[in-house]
Parts: structure tokens; sequence; C-alpha cells
């Protein structure tokens, strides 16, 4: 399965780590010849290179760790999780956030300590928190008046005191998509500090014994390149954090201005560096403390998509061409939207490569449909290719976030195989659907 790397490519800064193309014209991850992994796995196949997950918790780890020696780097499981990534990613040291009993079950599978764990959501039911602390959670970030009355009606059968953190809405606006911006007011997260409803949970957190208040958490959205946001929701929350002093001699430990760092997807974009965010959060948070006579806080952070996308490559054949002169030329694929909705859901931007022959020149401008029966199913609307022929592989970087997390079994489509690459071994954490899979429940 293994091939020897020898040449670079174009587009390869956005591949994994240490991606080539062997003379054959071959894209080589992992030292693992895509080509012969998608003769053996079939497509639409997913392929993740584990030394890139490791070197990006490093590099978070570092990042932050070096100017707040304290922080904790959470991974926001909602990008993908699988046992195998749990596991992967209990061994970098990292903590993870987890937003549904779903999420809770398969990164304990993997075996990841409830202990590194947060749990975030808007409306976690009972029996989900039930899950959670019978697992032992670490900390319980709670989103409203409701689930704290809730919770701490568990906490009271069971008699034991929970760390939790208050998630609140600053009104901050983080400049992004719509459909992914969660800081405003007018969102169904967190408790608002323009209404008084985080005043007030501060106040009935502080009462119960069941509670141990931690801090606070606040999410803006994703993906945010825009550093402005985050210095604005710190400064926001040092505000209430010494409100909450003053009034009621509460003290914060822990705060997070939760993640969204943005990543590359094409070669046109280029988002600030983890180390950019880390210096931009912990210069903000110094500040602030230091304005309102604050202590610092144990930080969080919480990235998702720039820990995973850049590791995961989807990789798909080519099936028919539809050529419309003068207006189009579409080359459709055998994945599409039920494997990596984004496209038709956000508007999102991606680019490719044939992986079977990398070094061709480009000959022609086409657009990459999906297979499914909706017309919005264009993976790739405009891109220079070498002329594509039926068999032909294509594979799309940036990937590893939220294609697999928000796949579907749209038209009855199988969910593909997923693969774990490194060192040029191949190991399939995932096998593809069958029709009896579809049915079996």
């Amino acid at each position: 399965m293994s091939a020897k790397p020898n040449r670079a490519f174009s587009r390869a800064e956005l591949f994994p780590n240490g991606t080539t193309a062997n003379e054959a014209g071959h894209l080589i991850i992992g030292e693992c010849d895509v080509s012969a992994l998608a003769a053996e796995y079939g497509t639409p196949l997913y392929i993740y290179h584990e030394d890139t997950i490791r070197d990006t918790c490093s590099e978070y780890l570092h990042s932050f760790q070096s100017r707040l020696p304290e922080a904790r780097v959470l991974y926001a499981a909602k990008a993908y999780l699988s046992p195998a990534l749990a596991g992967l990613l209990s061994d970098t040291g990292i903590g993870m956030d987890v937003v549904s009993g779903g999420e809770l079950y398969t990164a304990l599978a993997g075996g990841f300590p409830a202990e590194r764990m947060a749990f975030h959501g808007n409306n976690k039911s009972a029996i989900e928190l039930d899950e959670a602390l019978s697992a032992g959670i670490g900390r319980i970030v709670v989103d409203s008046l409701n689930e704290l009355e809730l919770l701490r009606s568990l906490l009271e059968n069971r008699r034991q005191v929970q760390p939790i953190m208050l998630r609140v809405t600053p009104s901050v606006d983080a400049h992004t998509h719509v459909k992914t911006t969660t800081g405003m007011l007018d969102s169904k997260f967190g408790l608002p500090l323009d209404s008084g409803e985080a005043e007030k949970a501060v106040v009935a957190a502080q009462a119960a014994p069941e509670f141990d208040l931690m801090g606070f958490h606040i999410h803006l959205g994703s993906p945010i390149s825009d550093l402005t946001p985050y210095e604005e929701g710190i400064a926001t929350m040092t505000a209430f954090a010494a409100a909450m002093r003053d009034k009621y001699d509460y003290v914060w430990r822990e705060f997070s201005p939760g993640g969204g760092f943005a990543v590359s997807y094409t070669e046109h974009e280029l988002p600030p560096t983890i180390d950019f965010y880390a210096e931009a959060i912990a210069t903000a948070l110094r500040m602030r403390c230091s304005d309102f006579g604050l202590s610092l806080p144990t930080v969080h952070v919480e990235p998702g998509r720039s820990i995973i996308a850049r590791s995961g490559v989807a990789v798909y054949s080519v099936g028919a061409r539809k050529e419309i002169p003068g207006v189009r030329t579409y080359v459709a694929v055998d994945g599409g939207m039920a494997d990596n909705i984004r496209p038709a859901m956000y508007g999102s931007k991606y680019t490719a490569v044939v992986a079977n022959r990398v070094h061709d020149p480009m000959e022609e401008t086409v657009s990459v449909a999906g297979k499914f029966c909706e017309s919005g199913d264009v993976l790739i609307n405009e891109i220079e290719m070498p002329r594509l022929a039926f068999g032909d592989l294509i594979a799309m970087p940036v990937s590893g976030a939220y294609n697999l997390a928000m796949e579907s079994n749209y038209n009855l489509a199988q969910r593909p195989a997923v693969v774990f690459v490194r060192e040029g071994m191949a190991q399939l954490t995932r096998k593809r659907q069958s029709y009896s899979d579809l049915i079996a429940l």
C-alpha cells in the first residue's frame, strides 16, 4: 500500500502534512497511494491522515499554553467523531466537547476519558444529562435557566456536586454566515447578557449546593477569520465577570472564548494562524483582566474544524459528463450532498485535484456535480482541471470537518468508507454501508 513520494503538486498546501505525488502522478497521503486505496475500499472514500491530526493538536497546545500556561484545548466533536478518532485524540492530551448523548457514547467507546470532556447543547434532555453525570463528565456547559433547574434536580437525587460553566450570549457579531453565527442576542444558544438571564443564572448557580460554578463560556460562530470578535467578546465577558464579583462576590476560575477558528478551503483563502488566534485571545484577556482587577481565569478553547478539516480528504470517481456549449461542462462524481452538504447549505467553496493524474496540465474548466436528485448538488461550481475521463479520481482536500458529521442517506445512498493512514499503513475505521445496513433498523 505504500509508495515513495517524490514530487510536489498544485494545491498541495491544502492537503494533509507531507502529501505529495509519485512519478506516475498518483496522490500520496501518509505514504499511501490514494489510487490503491480507492481500488481497495471503493469510492466515495474519506481518508484521514493521523499525523496531521496529532501535529495540529500539538500546535494548539503549544500556541495557547506558551501564552496561558493553564490553558486547555478541547476538540469540538461535532466537526467529526468516531471511536477511532476518539482514541487517537485521547493520546494527544487534549480535551473534548460533546453536544449529545451520541457524541458522549462514541467518545467513551473510543476510550476518551469523561473527566476531560465538556457537555454543550441548547436542549440537553434529562436522559443525556443523566448519562453525562453517570460517566463522570468534567464540565456541563449550562445553556438556559430551564437546564439549570433540570440539572439541579438530577444532582439533588444523586447527592453530588457537578462543575458547570454558563454559556452566555454576549451580543457580539462574528461577521460570518447567518447560519453559523451564535453570539448575537437573537440566537437559540446561551443565556442572554442583555436580558439579564445570565445574571439570574449566576445567582441561581451560586445558591445551589449541587453546582460548582467554574466560570463562563461564549461561542461567537464559525468560521471566524477576523480576530476582532474574540477581542470584543472578551471585553464584554470580563466586564460581566467584574460585575458579578462586585454584586455577588463571585470570582470566575474558568473562561472559554469558544472556537470557530477558520481554515483554508481553497488556495485563495489565508485565515490567521493558530499562533495569531492564541496571541489575540491571550493579549485581550490579560489586558481586560488587568483593567478590571480580575484574576486571570483558566482558558478553554474549542477548535473542531481547525483540528480535523485539513487531515481529511474526500475521494470520488468521475462518471458522466454533460457539456453545454458556451455555458458549462458538468462532471459528475459518485458522491455529493449526502456526504458533503456544505456547498449546498452554506455555499462553501472547495478545490480538488485528479488523484490518479496529479501532474497533468490544466485543460478545462468544469463544475463538479454530485449524483443526488437536487440541482443544488454541486460540490465545486468552477475549477480548472485536466480533461476528466470516466473513472478518474477526484480528491477534495480539507474535507475532514462537518462533511461526515452532517452526512445523510439521501436517495438511500450508502455512507462512505473511512480509512486512517500513517507511514504507509491504512486502517479501515468505518466500512461502507451495505444495502442491508440501510434497512437494518
